[in-house]
């Protein structure tokens, strides 16, 4: 392939179709898909719609199988989410339909597609699948159907592109019509059924699904059930690797539900002969056939979040965890090795990992409905999981209300899902625990496997349910002593690191710092302590303060030093964190502290914050007065999780410190001995992703991170790799970034701003800029207030004020301050924002009276020739919708004139003249359509069904493509134009008849308005194969034009 081949279809888009035809799709171009739809409209084929619908319920009459079509073809909605929600509804769970079977009138299951054998459907790709939406056609790279349903969409970019992915990603969002500015612009009923939204340019590649912003698409890094080496094909594929290319597949169900031993399937596919793309492995994770089903079928649910439905397909890491831990339960050579430990990150979906395992468990007919136990060890993580179950609307979870209750639940038979603490599973009578169900079909999976489970309770649950198969899931690696982890659950199933999970932006990285060194408490013997934090009082009063406190956590609790500590808080939160629009958490040593540094922050006008602990019956007043019933605390935490809501920071000791998921969370100031188990967990709540975040930040007062290797000794190594990074690492990485954005600049004069400009006049040369700017912005937020960041705001100010200059020159909205932390943005637009440089805040358009005067005041003909083009050329991309033929005509002349100044055949002064021309073209076309004696509207129309370009000054012929060319020889405007004009206005006035409010919605409207046209284009002599391309360049006009 030579550099000529570099682009979207050699480099993506044919890479793409061959591999899924090598994994079992069928290609059919486009064209002759058309051919079975009766029009653009129609999203589904419904002629093979109908085909499986009749294939996989023989039994279905010919009026149910319209009905059956109509249910996902022609979904009743309110919004694009619902529609989606009804089709996957209707997909995985069947509809319902009444037929006479023999036995009377009776509700019937329809299947749509047999998840159970995917080799019965029907898996097509094919490419540029165009979509007529309300008011333009689109048209995705690539589409996949299986039975008729488009599943999966997937857009294609060059990867020598900026940007291409997020090019992909905006692309798909204006498919789906997602935000105000993409109304009118797609077809959004394309993605009423499409499950599956993939953005890739071959060495890049993302997923997600419907409503999906940009942030939250994810890679797939594995092709499971393959390897990469496997796939690459050098590696023997193992019988796993096999089954995924379809070489043998695991048999079907027996009579008796269980499972028949692997068969060769045949039709064998050879794995790549190369090394495997990012696109080659998301593909193959994620559309083999059976993956694909699967993924439909077990892994997609709608989570209501905030009353707002969310939907949710699995990442890679959960599909393989799952998928192993059910391979495990099947293939295990005895009842008692069916289990096994699950060690995901904390933040990357853990609780949606357990939904989707026990979803998957309750669809194996072998299993015969088991019954599934959650078991945690707290009440708010018992809580938490419930609820990730009810928002995600699975059937009938109970939580267990007390031993009793638990008992009960357990003995009334196979089929529930039941919620509980471990501590349900205690004796009060210090007897032995009663066995409470023999059944094996019994399925417990205990959250956070590590802690409280392996003592006396773990006995009882055993001795509880003696047969059950055990499943551990862990967000923190299991350490080098524990063996009993391993002996009660079995080994390992999955694991996904802190590493890995940073690396696939499920989380985002944690940094520590160190703050206020003389308060610290770790690592001191107590007179140190005391010594070093009370050495400014007295005599007398050291040895009062001496005898009040007597250990490190009174130490630590002192009102003075917690003061001091306090200010520093505020002065950080506040300068540092709160711009952003983020919230900490305050860590306190006990309960006694935490009230103190409530009572601190209160006094020294911090913002709003909440205490919240635990309570007993005996707390003094001090403690008593920051009871919080349940209610009130859950009020309170989900006010914190609104990030616009003022509440800003979270004191605890005792509560919130694990299973607490907060993504508005940002820092956390730590003031107690943590280590171990809880200081993974503690830290993890600054790890969960958000707009904006880029990073979570604990800020160390109790000494933590001097001795982080002993309080993390016990885990393997490369289990915490990258767990917290000290924020001096980010320093190498700023100076870095910081000389990748000055680099643009070493070869011009820095004082000379028209110099500046001039180098990032080429448009790659501003994005490529951009990217190197926001990149050193990023690694100033995270530094600052770090010393060490303070030599680079010089030059942050000097390039914030470079970038909005050209942001104003080059008319690039895309150079706006939008993608700069708030922080880093303040001091920015603080430099911007002084006399003498005002000009440069806002682009001045060629229609202001201000626009001659602003380009005199450039100092060089260059500079202002500069100006002059990239103002008309961003009123030409601005109105070329209102006019396309005239503004295509002098978009070509300005694309000349640059030519012609690049190619030195005219110098500065000469293109400044000539681009003065096209400016009063522009602004005096009015004049032009009042000398014709018509409007601009119609002046418009005239254009479009003209051969010649009307402007000021002399015709000029104006070639359109030949699909829109007449059978008129071309012709100066006054010999043989006039039925042209005569013809613009017939059209536009019949249009003005038809267009009704809100017309551009109603299709019946806009047929009529269709037939009013072609009527009007036949008369004029029009030839057949020129109407309708040119009734919907005309129609396209209108809605810019007579839209309301």
């Amino acid at each position: 392939m030579n550099s000529q081949d570099w682009n979207e279809l050699h480099l993506s888009e044919d890479p793409a179709v061959e591999l899924l035809q090598s994994i079992g799709y069928a290609f059919i171009p486009s064209d002759e898909l058309d051919k079975e739809r009766a029009s653009r409209k129609e999203v589904f084929l419904v002629r093979r719609l109908g085909n499986a619908i009749r294939k996989l319920n023989p039994w279905i009459s010919e009026e149910n199988l319209k009905k059956a079509v109509r249910e996902i073809a022609n979904v009743q909605a309110v919004s694009l989410m619902e529609a989606n929600k009804k089709v996957h509804t209707a997909l995985v769970h069947t509809i319902s339909l009444e037929q006479d079977l023999g036995q009377g009138k009776k509700g019937q299951s329809v299947h749509f597609i047999d998840f159970e054998n995917p080799e019965n459907n029907e898996f097509i790709v094919t490419r540029q699948f165009r979509i007529q939406g309300s008011k333009k056609l689109i048209c995705p790279d690539i589409v996949v159907f299986v039975n008729g349903i488009p599943l999966v969409i997937i857009e294609c970019k060059s990867p020598t592109i900026q940007n291409p992915i997020e090019d992909a990603i905006t692309q798909l969002l204006r498919y789906q019509e997602i935000g105000e500015k993409f109304k009118g612009q797609g077809a959004p009923h394309l993605f009423e059924p499409a499950q599956i939204l993939i953005a890739t340019c071959g060495q890049v590649s993302m997923f997600a699904t419907m409503g999906t912003i940009h942030r939250h698409y994810a890679e797939w890094k594995v092709p499971f059930p393959m390897t990469l080496d496997e796939l690459a094909g050098t590696q023997p594929i193992t019988a796993k690797g096999m089954y995924g290319l379809g070489l043998i597949h695991k048999g079907r169900k027996t009579r008796k539900g269980g499972e028949t031993p692997l068969q060769s399937k045949g039709g064998a596919t050879p794995p790549l002969q190369r090394i495997p793309t990012p696109q080659d492995v998301l593909l193959y994770g994620m559309l083999y056939p059976d993956n694909l089903l699967d993924i439909v079928r077990n892994f997609t649910v709608f989570e209501v979040v905030g009353g707002t439905t969310v939907k949710k397909v699995a990442r890679y890491q959960q599909f393989i965890a799952v998928n192993r831990a059910i391979e495990r339960i099947l293939s295990a050579k005895s009842p008692a090795r069916r289990g096994g430990i699950i060690w995901h990150t904390q933040g990357s979906g853990k609780s949606l990992t357990m939904l989707w395992l026990t979803v998957k468990l309750r669809r194996i007919a072998g299993l015969e409905n088991p019954t599934i136990v959650i078991v945690t060890d707290r009440v708010d993580l018992d809580k938490q999981i419930s609820g990730t179950f009810e928002r995600c609307g699975f059937p009938n979870p109970e939580r267990a209300k007390s031993v009793t209750d638990l008992r009960k639940l357990l003995r009334s038979g196979q089929g529930k899902t039941i919620m509980t603490t471990i501590q349900k599973f205690q004796e009060a009578t210090g007897k032995l625990h009663p066995v409470l169900t023999e059944e094996k079909n019994l399925f417990v999976m205990v959250d956070e496997a590590h802690r409280t489970q392996y003592k006396s309770l773990a006995a009882n649950l055993r001795r509880a349910m003696p047969n059950a198969c055990f499943l551990g899931f862990t967000g923190t690696p299991i350490d080098k002593k524990d063996r009993s982890t391993i002996q009660t659950f079995g080994p390992y199933i999955h694991t996904y690191t802190i590493e890995q999970s940073v690396k696939d932006r499920a989380t985002v990285p944690i940094y520590y710092e160190s703050r206020l060194p003389n308060l610290r408490v770790e690592g001191e013997t107590l007179d140190t302590i005391f010594e070093r934090v009370f050495k400014d009082y007295t005599d007398n009063e050291r040895e009062e303060i001496k005898r009040k406190y007597a250990t490190i956590e009174a130490i630590a609790g002192a009102p003075r030093r917690i003061e001091r500590i306090c200010l520093d808080i505020i002065e950080h939160f506040e300068k540092y964190i709160y711009p952003n629009g983020f919230k900490a958490q305050v860590v306190a040593v006990n309960r006694d502290t935490a009230v103190t540094y409530k009572a601190t922050l209160d006094r020294l006008g911090a913002p709003e914050s909440v205490l919240i602990m635990s309570a007993t019956h005996n707390d003094p007043e001090r403690l008593a007065r920051y009871h919080l019933s349940r209610e009130k605390q859950q009020e309170l935490i989900e006010r914190f999780k609104d990030r616009n809501d003022s509440l800003a920071i979270l004191i605890v000791c005792d509560m919130l410190i694990t299973g607490f998921d907060a993504p508005v969370e940002q820092v956390m100031y730590l003031d107690s001995p943590f280590k171990e188990h809880t200081l993974l967990q503690a830290i993890a709540r600054v790890n969960r992703t958000a707009e904006g975040k880029d990073y979570g930040l604990v800020v160390d007062y109790w000494g933590i991170s001097r001795c982080l290797q002993d309080a993390l000794g016990i885990f393997h190594p490369e289990d915490i790799e990258g767990v917290m990074r000290p924020k001096s690492d980010e320093l190498p990485r700023l100076e870095s970034r910081h000389r990748a954005a000055m680099r643009f600049f070493d070869r011009v004069d820095r004082g000379d701003m028209e110099a500046c400009l001039k180098v990032l006049e080429p448009e790659d040369v501003r994005a490529e800029f951009d990217i190197s700017f926001r990149r050193f912005t990023q690694s100033m937020d995270m530094l600052l207030p770090d010393p060490s960041a303070l030599p680079y705001i010089k030059d942050l100010k000097w390039l914030g004020k470079v970038r909005n200059a050209a942001r104003a020159r080059y008319r690039d909205p895309s150079l706006d301050l939008s993608g700069c932390r708030e922080k880093v943005r303040k001091i920015i637009e603080e430099h911007i924002q002084v006399p003498g440089i005002d000009r440069l805040l806002e682009p001045v358009s060629i229609f202001s009276e201000r626009f001659d005067e602003e380009v005199a005041r450039l100092s060089s003909t260059e500079a202002q020739a500069s100006e002059m083009e990239h103002a008309i050329r961003h009123e030409i991309s601005v109105r070329f919708e209102e006019d396309p033929v005239f503004y295509q005509s002098l978009k070509e002349r300005v694309e000349k004139i640059i030519e012609e100044k690049r190619q030195e055949r005219i110098d500065a002064a000469r293109q400044l003249k000539l681009l003065q021309t096209i400016k009063d073209e522009m602004i005096n076309v009015h004049k032009v359509a009042e000398t014709m004696g018509i409007s601009e509207t119609e002046l418009a129309f005239y254009n479009l069904l003209s051969n010649v370009v009307v402007g000021a000054g002399s015709p000029r012929p104006f070639s359109p493509p030949a699909s829109l060319k007449v059978a008129e020889e071309q012709a100066p405007y006054g010999e043989k134009k006039e039925p042209k004009k005569e013809l613009a206005g017939l059209i536009l006035e019949s249009l003005e008849k038809l267009s009704v409010i809100d017309w551009i919605h109603k299709e019946d409207v806009q047929r009529q308005m269709r037939r009013q046209i072609k009527r009007h284009l036949r008369a004029a002599g029009y030839k057949l194969d020129e109407i309708e391309p040119l009734t919907t360049e005309l129609m396209e006009l209108a809605r810019v034009r007579l839209g309301r």
